[in-house]
This record gives structure tokens, sequence and C-alpha cells, in this order.
């Protein structure tokens, strides 16, 4: 699991230009992700870790942080 949030925190590090990011902070109330980001974030995660995420498990009032994201594709593997 912490071989994704490794992946995960890279991703959105680098994508955001962000310096630091902490993986139970919350990316929305941050600023850092918008509803563009969202879906490429969405679209990485399936490519990368060769699943798929359905409608229903996109609640992002569950999946805030970069913790609840790993959690989330640790679930689907």
């Amino acid at each position: 699991m912490e071989e994704i949030m490794e992946k995960l925190l890279a991703y959105v590090t680098k994508s955001t230009n962000s310096k630091e990011i902490y993986s139970t902070d919350n990316i929305f109330e941050k600023g850092l992700v918008h509803s563009l980001f969202a879906m490429q974030l969405i679209l990485y995660i399936e490519k990368e870790f060769d699943i798929e995420l359905e409608d229903e498990e996109l609640d992002f009032d569950k999946i805030k942080s970069v913790k609840d994201i790993t959690e989330l594709v640790y679930s689907k593997m």
C-alpha cells in the first residue's frame, strides 16, 4: 500500500506544482484539485493501477486525501 501512496503523492505533487503534500491533506480544500484535474487523476489511477473505478466510488466527499484515494485503489486490487 505504501508504493501506491508514494505514486499518488508524486503524481499529485507534480501535477499541481506543489512543494509538499501530506497524505492526509484535503487536496480539495487546499485548492489543489479542480474538476478537470479530478478527471485526470481518475484516468491516471485507472491506467497506472489497472483498475476500473465505478461512478459510485467517486464520491469526493469520501475521498478527500491521497490517503483516502490510496485506500480505495488498494481495495480494488
